[in-house]
């Protein structure tokens, strides 16, 4: 594993240590010993166990066969043990392992590392929760893989019932193979896990679940807003104490996503290495500790002292502690953490969690559907392919989506579980929505055709019922005469009934009231007798016994026995009585025998006892005892309970008995008049039977005439129904009848689409779960694709089936579309897929567009019932905000989100809502708050192209929401429409507004019309209410339609009134995203579309007005083109204004169809598609890199198949253009001759040979085309100068105005002369942004809206961590509570830490120098007035001095344009410097008759504008410059400023001289030719090249981009070319030996020299050496991959030399491999050849490491040969025609060889400088003798003081010298021009001398140097 699995950058976790080694054997104790008995056994732990601690941490396929194919090689070569032998749990068949379905979008683990995805024929498996519950559990081998799906699911079902947030996890096999890994690390003391993997895949979800298995604690820390290192430490703190002081297993789950500062990992590695944070407890902590752990103190014989206590504590810690980390592997983050904390590779047991293969895409859909009962049928195979093809396209084309637009989207399992999800719950819901309205169309049209078939049967029916009705009429009227004559019988029968009745009723009650009487008298007998029965029911046999059971029972026993033998007639025993010898009756003895032999057969005779019949005999009998007081019941108690209640029955007998007798006489009465009762009922019996025939036959004849009646009343009800019905009938079929057809094709079309569903919904669901963050362009690609994978599987689907077709609902889109979103279909889809998905929407919306149509909608009680509020995280309680929209069922958008979102949001974005008390609530932060259904989130960016990592992928639904330019082009057109023709406008918006409603009612009237026949009962034509109710519906419906048809007209009229305005809108669309993309090249050039659509409002009502609408259409596009341009030219820097306006016309070209799409690519990039191989036809003047850009075109261009064939015919011609100073004007050879710039197409053909030819006149190119097109013109090549009064005018309360500085700039000045013009200078506050300015900047402000000051804040990029602070106090502003002077000043350099919102609605300006110089005396002269020249008491003079010292203003800012030519160091001269120097200028012109030139010169140069400059070299070039400017001879009729005479001085009338000087500055160049600055025109090619490269750079980064296919990797590349160098490179020297060869001599400096270059050099050497093998050993994994070599790498990819050898290495401009073949011709070529073969003859200067000290070695051999003192020694320069090989070594001084010029070249013939040869920007200067002499006179004409560098960019570091690090030495060249004498510099002498110079080189800026680029 050493060896081979080393760590790269891409597998930088692949380190391996003795840990690890320990970790295998660790993990082999833990197995049972009792379970492992056998070698095969151990053999299958060990495999286990090393693929847990090297495998799982594997990232691919090829690493996992490798390691396979290594431990079954070393299992047979140790144990001689055969793998299939070995291995004997084989894995299970691939349908045990499919998964479950979940029901919400949670990831449970990847498949990819399992036996699935590499060559493992043994699925070995070890783990402890085989028993759940067990104690202790059993580490051990699982015998059934089968077994672990159940158990594990079991588990999860448990976890989930137990947890507020259960997880609804997928567990396939591989899942729970990540369960098993997990909880292997768990049971392990130190057990730690670093589970690596892209969000969504699980690892948190399976660390839960494994956390509960093991029966640990779970700790997790809850992230909210405000968390810092505080709350950090505290829950730390709470952590460990658990863990220690508890003595409680604690599994500390961490998540890279919560790491808010890196001090945060910093702990977590303490914690896995130590188990302690430093500093982290408090003293009651430690208190708590000591007397926690003072028994493991005592158990282990340590002394009870501080340290051991803690280390006891330390050790608990440890034990229970396990800490498990889930990090993505994505990005630089995640290795520089493993390179910064070790431990989190070293302590941790890895496992890695890879994407799903098809298996699992497979088995998850398949087990999904299958338990969702989604009634696929014989689609389900086609479905989960589907699905399966959905997520694998999208994967694919995120990577070509990233390529293309550098836009970010991330697929990870959580996508195809949503994509599942998704397409289950809109299956279900589009199956239901379909079929209910096929049923209801279905029943609507059953009922009409039933309807249409009964009408004839109606007919029929009427016409039979008419006879049958009138023979019922006849037979009713006989049965009325007949029942009249019955009906009198009865009443004469009534009469007498009622007479026999009154006298029964009567008899009856004189007998009721004998008997009552009689009754009333036995009540009183009845209570006594009932009470005495209730106290028999309580009397148990065994009371019986327990008399029975007396020997010798008492007295109140014997008396009770013998009252009941009376009663019973027994007959008692005589037995002697023993004292006194008589014989006597024993009654007990007797009821012993008899009555309680049989206790229940007593009882029962007591109850049942004969009461009515007692004799007289047995009364008598018991009168006595009556009266005896020892037979009470009271008395009875005493002896026995069950006696009493005997008792009492004997007591209630005889009172019963007694009363009978009195009762008897009233009963022989009663009998008798019962008697006679009952005959006279008898009577009464017969005469009611007589009335009841009469009655019966009455009824009977009254029953034949109600039957009778009511057939005469049926017949007619039913004549009169089928009258109805046939009326109903035609009602129905005339109102509904025109409907039949329509219903008839759509319950066919709905029918269709049924069968269609699956697949039409596989599309839907896939674009909800997938196509969010995707552009139009991509969705339509990727459906595309879908729909094709359908059709090769045969899946029934609606052709060109998609969201909008699907799931778009014509009536809430509507509604959508009135709330504001855009009637675009991207926008259409966006706005389904915020309704439909389940995740909440995180919307990309740079334009503002959704926000808008959120907010709308929120307004809407439609949608939102509780209404919408709007937060943003900026807000100090924005938690709140989201608590109470969650708490009150509120929606609530959250604004202008970055790229981090809160960990606080959480729990709202992973929707974890739980019951608690029967309600659902949701935890935020500490808070648990109540939810409400109502709730929705909403976040919105403003960034045009964020990049969400996958963790916050997977928790929201991403939809990109900007703006498409048909949509934009809808929405301007409204506008314009909207502003041109208001009243059509208006009538527009009211059509949109009643074609809604009238839409709304003709669905809500079908839906009603269907409602009430689906719900109709019985038979529908006889429910004439709904009959009536449908035909006022279909009269509504009629109408309805007739005003729509009517509204579709009008429609149509306004349609083409507004289509007549397309134009404008087309041409603004175009427009706007030219602007837009204008982000991608400098952050603060941001523009919103708001501002953009009040700025096309502004330019409509400015625009020329016209009667003709064409006309006008013209006006607006001409005038709004030109408006916009001059609004965004004020905020872009100069250099970027032309490249502006070129996008500009070629947008405005490719809407018209003008530009050939491979010219326009081929021009920005130079990129074909092919190359021809044609020779170079001269290459003495077409050099390679012309001629390949030649060939270039000539193979990849149509149109220019000829032009190298061109180049060979014609190339005299062609060298003609080549030198011409405008190639780009000049007519071209044929073919090539008819080429207008005018015409679009034939122009940008000019403009791409022009490039192929002369690069560096492309610009002008560029220019020229421009100025020829007639959509743009030269006005679009000359920006107006900004008008600082104008923005101010465009600002506003809530609009500040923003200057955008580039170096140097300074607004103050024109702000302040703002302020002052409007009288507002009092009120101008102003402060410079720093750290600790943020308090002052907020009372300024805050102020300033109260007092209405003008608030100046500067430099805002120096206060980055304000910027939030500053955007939340410009949007709280409220207009209304703000006075309306206040404005808000910014000024900041470029930031993207700028406030996006704040540029996108701010004044923007540039604060720089015009470019140009023509443009920067124009702005210098705007600012003037005829007063402010014609002034002083010279004005002549003074107006010629003045426009000399502007001319130098604009020569001195623009020599910056030519690089280190122009200036060594860019110095940011502003107008502040102008100024001074012009106060100057009057004060010194009208204080002295005499004008002093000389001291105008020095306080010009030396003063106001060399305060600036750094550079001594400069500072000469500025005397120069003005001194010829600030001279006698400026007043001289035009007086010549430069050598062409084009720019001069002018005789200016002082009346109005302001004219006369803007006149003469509109005639000067747009662009200023090297001449003017006293460059040969060869100083502005470098230039212009740069320029080129850098523009088109910047317009094709605008450009999508292509990609490229396949390749070996970055690693690989990297790795060969390090391999490549380090082949050709050469050992260091040897110092010591080089020593003895060359040893130190007085005589001989040149020996030091070699030494300390070697010295040097060896340094570079060995740098280069080295971290060449170390790169290429850490790309291989076998060190690690430091941040320095990974720079180094990175470089080398770049072709650029890396930052480690630049440090030890000499300057140098070169690439990498350029750099890298000059330190081989410096090492083996120059210096080698010096140590073998000696002291050279001619020395190449640019050889040396530090030439400065050769010059000076030279200087010392020549003093010390001569004994001379070397400060008097200096160099004569002899330049030798002849070549240095030829050379042998001087007498005195050396041959130097290897410089270059630059601005100037060598003349061999005159031995002068000459100017350089035309597109000749370097030349070599020849041998030079540096010949030393003493007290050498300097020379005093005819030479240059020409300085030396080591490296083209002149400027370096001052070094303690005074000298720059990058100058070597002033050399005096030969020339024959014009000499000047100058002051000398620091760099030349410390004297105050004049030297002898030549300004026509120094305006030139020649110089000579040791190195170029190349």
């Amino acid at each position: 594993m050493l060896r081979d699995m080393r760590p790269t950058p891409a597998k930088s976790h692949y380190q391996f240590n003795l840990r690890d080694l320990s970790k295998i054997f660790q993990g082999l104790l833990m197995t049972d010993p009792k379970k492992c008995q056998q070698r095969g056994q151990l053999a299958r732990s060990w495999v286990h166990e090393c693929r847990r601690i090297f495998c799982d941490r594997l990232i691919n396929d090829q690493d996992r066969n490798w390691f396979h194919k290594m431990v079954r090689t070393q299992l047979h070569d140790h144990t001689k043990l055969e793998w299939d032998h070995a291995m004997t749990r084989k894995q299970p068949k691939k349908q045990d392992d499919e998964p479950g379905s979940p029901d919400s979008a949670s990831a449970a683990g990847s498949v990819d590392d399992g036996p699935k995805t590499f060559e493992n024929d043994a699925m070995i498996v070890f783990c402890d929760f085989l028993i759940p519950g067990a104690d202790p559990k059993i580490y051990e081998e699982v015998t059934d893989i089968a077994e672990l799906q159940p158990l594990i699911e079991e588990y999860l079902s448990e976890y989930n019932s137990e947890s507020k947030q259960p997880m609804h996890l997928v567990m396939f096999m591989d899942a729970i193979e990540h369960v098993a890994r997990i909880s292997r690390v768990f049971r392990q003391p130190q057990g730690n896990a670093l589970l690596l993997g892209v969000g969504g895949s699980g690892r948190k979800s399976l660390s839960m679940l494994s956390t509960f298995m093991a029966d640990y604690a779970l700790y997790t820390i809850q992230i909210a807003k405000g968390y810092g290192m505080n709350e950090w430490r505290e829950n730390l703190r709470e952590c460990l104490l658990m863990a220690g002081v508890q003595d409680k297993p604690v599994v500390f789950l961490f998540d890279d996503t919560q790491i808010i500062m890196e001090s945060m990992t910093e702990d977590v590695n303490a914690i896995l290495n130590s188990g302690d944070v430093p500093n982290l407890y408090a003293s009651e902590d430690l208190d708590a500790i000591a007397q926690a752990c003072k028994e493991d103190c005592v158990r282990k014989r340590w002394p009870q002292t501080k340290i051991n206590l803690f280390a006891c504590y330390l050790t608990r810690v440890k034990r229970n502690i396990h800490v498990c980390l889930t990090m993505s592997p994505l990005g630089e983050a995640f290795r520089e953490r493993l390179r910064k904390f070790p431990s989190i590779v070293n302590c941790c047991t890895i496992d890695w969690f890879s994407a799903w293969p098809d298996e699992a895409l497979q088995s998850v859909a398949t087990r999904s559907f299958q338990e969702s009962d989604t009634d696929l049928g014989a689609h389900m195979a086609s479905v989960v392919s589907v699905c399966k093809g959905v997520h694998q396209s999208v994967v694919h084309i995120s990577l070509e989506y990233l390529s293309s637009l550098s836009r970010h989207n991330y697929v990870t399992p959580t996508s195809y579980l949503e994509l599942l999800s998704t397409y289950r719950k809109v299956l279900a819901s589009k199956r239901l929505q379909v079929g209910l309205l096929k049923d209801r169309l279905q029943n609507g049209l059953d009922k009409l055709i039933s309807t249409a078939q009964v009408v004839s049967k109606l007919q029929e029916d009427i016409t039979a019922l008419k006879p049958v009705l009138v023979k019922t009429v006849a037979e009713v009227e006989e049965m009325i005469v007949n029942i009249d004559k019955d009906k009198a019988d009865a009443a004469v029968t009534q009469v007498a009934v009622e007479k026999e009745e009154s006298s029964a009723k009567e008899k009856a009650a004189a007998t009721k009231a004998i008997a009552d009487s009689a009754q009333a008298d036995l009540d009183k007998a009845l209570p006594a007798l009932a009470k005495a029965l209730k106290s028999l029911d309580s009397l148990k046999k065994s009371d019986i016994d327990e008399v029975k059971s007396l020997g010798k029972p008492p007295g109140g026993v014997r008396l009770t026995m013998e009252v009941c033998c009376y009663m019973f007639e027994i007959k008692p025993e005589m037995v002697k009585d023993p004292d006194s010898g008589k014989k006597v009756p024993d009654f007990f003895g007797t009821a012993k025998k008899t009555l309680l032999s049989d206790a229940k057969a007593f009882m029962d005779s007591l109850i049942n006892f004969d009461k009515d019949n007692i004799k007289d005999a047995i009364i008598q009998k018991i009168e006595p005892f009556m009266a005896n007081p020892d037979f009470t019941p009271e008395a009875i108690k005493k002896a026995s309970v069950a006696c009493t209640a005997v008792c009492m029955w004997a007591h209630a007998m005889n009172t019963y008995h007694y009363v009978a007798l009195g009762v008897a006489p009233k009963k022989a009465k009663l009998a008798e008049a019962q008697a006679g009762l009952d005959i006279v009922l008898a009577k009464l019996a017969e005469a009611k039977a007589t009335l009841k025939q009469v009655v019966d036959k009455v009824a009977a004849l009254e029953d034949q005439f109600n039957a009778a009646i009511s057939e005469k009343a049926e017949l007619e009800a039913k004549a009169n129904q089928c009258q109805v019905r046939m009326v109903n009938a035609d009602k129905l079929i005339g109102g509904l009848g025109g409907e039949e057809t329509r219903w008839k094709e759509t319950v066919a079309t709905l029918s269709k689409a049924l069968v269609s569903v699956p697949g039409d919904v596989s599309v839907s669901a896939g674009t909800v779960s997938y196509l969010g963050p995707f552009t139009a362009d991509f969705r339509a690609r990727i459906q595309d694709g879908w729909r094709e994978t359908m059709v090769k599987l045969g899946m029934p689907h609606t052709p060109g089936c998609d969201i909008e077709q699907t799931l778009a609902d014509p009536v809430k889109l509507q509604k959508w579309q009135l709330c504001g979103l855009p009637t675009d279909p991207l926008s259409t889809q966006n706005g389904i897929m915020m309704d439909v998905g389940r995740r909440w929407p995180l919307v990309i919306d740079p334009q503002g567009q959704a926000n808008t149509y959120i907010k709308r909608m929120g307004k809407e009680k439609d949608f939102a019932l509780n209404g919408l509020d709007i937060v943003k995280l900026s807000d100090k309680n924005f938690l709140r905000g989201l608590e109470n929209g969650v708490r009150f069922g509120r929606w609530v958008l959250l604004e202008n989100i970055y790229e981090q979102l809160e960990a606080s949001l959480e729990p709202v974005l992973m929707q974890q809502v739980f019951k608690q008390g029967g309600q659902d609530v949701i935890k935020i932060g500490d808070n648990v708050i109540p939810y409400e259904d109502g709730f929705r989130f909403f976040m919105t960016t403003k960034m045009a192209n964020p990049h969400y990592p996958p963790e916050t992928q997977v928790k929201v639904s991403i939809v990109n929401f900007t703006v498409t330019p048909a949509g934009l082009e809808d929405q301007l057109l409204n506008i314009v429409v909207q502003e041109e023709l208001p009243d059509l406008a208006e009538k527009k918006s009211e059509l949109v507004v009643s074609n809604a409603k009238m839409n709304m009612q003709l669905f809500d009237i079908e839906s009603q019309i269907l409602f009430l026949l689906s719900n109709s009962k019985g038979n529908i034509l006889d429910d004439t209410v709904l009959i009536q109710t449908l035909a006022e519906s279909k009269v509504t419906s009629e109408e309805i339609k007739a005003k729509m048809a009517e509204a579709k007209e009008t429609g149509k009229e306004i349609f083409e009134r507004s289509e007549e305005y397309r134009p404008v809108a087309f041409r603004t669309s175009l427009l706007y995203f030219c602007i837009a993309s204008l982000a991608n090249v400098d952050p603060m050039y941001q523009y919103s579309l708001p501002w953009y659509t009040t700025l096309f409002i502004k330019g409509i009502a400015e625009a020329p007005p016209s009667g003709d609408i064409d006309e006008r259409c013209f006006n607006i596009i001409d005038f709004y083109t030109y408006q916009l341009f001059c609004n965004v030219c004020r905020s872009l820097f100069e250099e970027h204004k032309l490249m502006f306006s070129f996008l500009i016309c070629i947008a405005i070209l490719q809407g018209d169809q003008k530009v050939e799409p491979l010219s326009w690519r081929f021009l920005i990039s130079g990129m074909s598609l092919s190359k021809d191989e044609a020779p170079n036809p001269d290459p003495s003047w077409i050099e390679s890199n012309v001629w390949d850009e030649v060939a270039n075109a000539t193979g990849g261009l149509e149109w220019a198949k000829g032009l190298a064939e061109s180049f060979k015919a014609h190339t005299a011609e062609w060298k003609k253009v080549f030198d011409s100073n405008d190639p780009h004007l000049q007519t071209f050879p044929k073919p090539f001759d008819d080429l207008p710039l005018e015409d679009p197409v034939e122009g940008m053909r000019r403009l791409i040979i022009v490039r192929c030819l002369r690069m560096d006149k492309t610009m002008d190119a560029v220019q020229a085309f421009v100025m020829a097109q007639k959509v743009c013109g030269r006005r679009f090549v000359e920006p107006p100068p900004m008008n600082l009064k104008e923005c101010f005018n465009d600002s506003s309360i809530t609009m500040p105005l923003i200057f955008i500085l580039s170096t140097g700039s300074d607004p103050n000045k024109d702000i302040q002369a703002l302020a002052e013009s409007m009288g507002c200078m009092d009120s101008l506050k102003s402060i410079a942004l720093g750290q600790g300015q943020d308090k002052l900047a907020e009372a300024l402000v805050a102020r300033g809206l109260e007092k209405g000051d003008w608030v100046l804040l500067q430099n805002c990029h120096l206060f980055v961590s304000w910027m939030p602070t500053l955007e939340t106090m410009i949007e709280d502003i409220n207009p209304e509570e703000t006075a309306p002077d206040f404005r808000l000043w910014l000024t900041s350099k470029p930031s993207p830490a700028f406030p996006m919102a704040v540029l996108q609605n701010g004044v923007k300006m540039t604060k720089e120098p015009p470019k140009g110089l023509r443009a920067n005396l124009k702005a210098m002269y705007k600012k003037m007035s005829d007063a402010d020249i014609a002034t002083t008491s010279k004005p002549e003079s003074f107006a010629k001095l003045l426009f000399a010292l502007c001319f130098y203003h604009a020569l001195v800012i623009e020599r910056k344009r030519f690089g280190p030519l122009g200036w060594n160091i860019p110095y940011s001269f502003n107008d502040t410097d102008l100024d001074i120097t012009i106060e100057q200028l009057k004060l010194y012109t009208d204080k002295y008759e005499e004008i002093p030139y000389a001291v105008l010169q020095l306080l010009t140069s030396m003063v106001n504008y060399g305060g600036r400059i750094t550079d001594d070299k400069d500072m000469r070039t500025s005397d120069i410059v003005v001194a010829g400017l600030l001279t006698p001879s400026t007043l001289a009729q035009d007086a010549p400023f430069s050598r062409s005479g084009t720019y001069r001085t002018i005789q200016a009338s002082m009346d109005s001289p302001l004219k006369d000087y803007l006149s003469y500055i509109e005639e000067l160049p747009l662009s200023a030719e090297p001449e003017v600055f006293g460059m040969h025109e060869n100083a502005a090619i470098t230039c212009a090249i740069n320029e080129v490269v850098h523009i088109f750079g910047i317009v094709v980064s605008l450009q999508p981009r292509t990609t490229s296919g396949g390749g070996v990797s970055r690693e690989e590349q990297i790795d060969g070319i390090a391999a490549g160098l380090e082949k050709s490179g050469l050992p260091p020297w040897d110092e010591e030996k080089i020593n003895l060869v060359y040893p130190v001599d007085y005589n001989e400096s040149m020996n030091t020299i070699l030494k300390q270059e070697v010295a040097k050099y060896n340094r570079v050497i060995r740098q280069v050496n080295f971290t060449l093998q170390q790169l290429q050993l850490a790309l291989k994994g076998l060190v690690v991959l430091s941040a320095d070599l990974e720079a180094m790498g990175n470089a080398l990819f770049d072709q650029q030399v890396p930052e480690l050898w630049m440090k030890v290495a000499y300057p140098s401009l070169k690439p990498l491999q350029a750099w890298f073949s000059d330190f081989l011709a410096r090492t083996k070529g120059f210096m080698q050849k010096w140590i073998d073969l000696g002291i050279p003859a001619a020395f190449w200067i640019s050889g040396f490491f530090f030439p400065q000290g050769f010059l000076t070695a030279i200087l010392q051999n020549y003093a010390r040969k001569n004994k001379m003192p070397i400060d008097t020694v200096a160099f004569n320069y002899v330049f030798l025609d002849v070549e240095p090989e030829s050379l042998t070594k001087p007498s005195s001084g050396a041959y130097t060889y290897g410089l270059f010029l630059e601005g100037a070249r060598w003349d061999d013939k005159a031995k002068v400088l000459a100017d350089p040869r035309p597109k000749e920007l370097f030349s070599q200067l020849p041998v030079i003798h540096k010949l030393p002499k003493q007290y050498r006179e300097t020379p005093q004409g005819g030479i240059y003081r020409c300085p030396i560098y080591k490296i083209l960019s002149r400027r370096g570091v001052l070094s303690t010298t005074g000298h720059s690090t990058n100058f070597v030495l002033w050399l005096e060249v030969p020339s024959d021009k014009p000499i000047v004498f100058r002051s000398s510099l620091v760099s030349e002498t410390n004297m105050q001398v004049k030297f002898c110079d030549n300004d026509y080189w120094v305006k030139g800026g020649v110089a000579a140097f040791c190195a170029l680029r190349y």
